[in-house]
């Protein structure tokens, strides 16, 4: 396992088990498959209504709790919702969350901020960051927080780099994490010639290749499975190293293709949903 050090000074895993789109069974069960196979980071937030079923397996794992890394999002229509932390520290069944996010930019999200502020200096959340936010949004909240950002979850894959956020991020000491990190497996992607050819090279698989081309470009990835063999397979990243040339290679291939583009409509319709968290099994 490789690991990547915050900007507060706490450890974080550089690859995980992310569980968007799992029910509850699914949750449970690729949560458990990841911890048997090694895994200590898990990504899941109070949209993805499976965080019951992500504390049951850490539970049921026997690993201790210490050992895992717990990361969750806050829900825009809870970011003025004073119970918020608390409701999801009691779905999660933890008496802390080891990384609270704020899912998107939508509604009330400097009051979202704050609750994690707060959540952070009560000993509730040893980190937050944000999550979808934009260079400007991330600015906005460097202007007033108390507690900077450690990280910044976004979409990122060889087709969509961010190069340009990605050094804002350096420059203020966020380190970004990546959703879809394998393209919302887009097989054009995930087949591109280079891929191949590296992945005869190296005796992995395609997807292996690119999930370690994100790990050597300092990004955090939790690519989601309900496959076993899959979930075992993108964790086995720790025991090859691409090249400077073949890191290059992959870096032109940046075609600023996004998969999921954020608006002002969607957002606000993100500020008016409610995940129906208390219904979860």
């Amino acid at each position: 396992m490789e690991y990547v050090v915050l900007n507060n000074g706490l450890k974080m895993p550089m690859a995980g088990i992310g569980t968007f789109l799992l029910t509850p069974d699914e949750a449970e069960k690729s949560v458990m498959s990841a911890l048997e196979s090694g895994y200590r980071l898990i990504d899941t937030a109070n949209a993805y209504v499976n965080e019951k079923a992500v504390g049951r397996a850490m539970k049921k794992s026997g690993v201790d709790r210490k050992d895992i890394f717990l990361e969750t999002k806050l829900w825009s229509s809870f970011y003025e919702q004073t119970e918020a932390v608390e409701k999801t520290l009691e779905r999660l069944d933890t008496n802390y969350i080891d990384l609270l996010l704020i899912h998107q930019p939508a509604g009330n999200y400097i009051a979202g901020y704050k609750q994690m502020e707060k959540a952070y200096q009560e000993g509730k959340v040893r980190a937050i960051g944000l999550s979808n936010f934009n260079q400007e949004q991330i600015k906005e909240i460097l202007a007033v927080c108390q507690v900077r950002p450690c990280i910044l979850q976004t979409e990122l894959h060889p087709y969509s780099q961010e190069k340009t956020l990605k050094d804002f991020l350096k420059k203020e000491k966020i380190v970004a994490q990546a959703w879809y990190p394998l393209g919302h497996g887009d097989q054009t992607l995930l087949q591109e010639p280079l891929f191949m050819k590296l992945s005869n090279q190296y005796g992995k698989s395609n997807a292996q290749i690119i999930l370690k081309w994100h790990i050597q470009s300092g990004n955090i990835v939790i690519p989601g499975s309900k496959n076993p063999e899959h979930i075992r397979d993108n964790f086995n990243l720790f025991d090859f190293m691409l090249s400077d040339d073949e890191m290059a290679e992959i870096s032109a291939m940046d075609k600023q293709k996004r998969y999921y583009t954020s608006t002002p409509e969607l957002l606000k319709k993100y500020a008016q949903m409610i995940p129906p968290v208390d219904k979860q099994k």
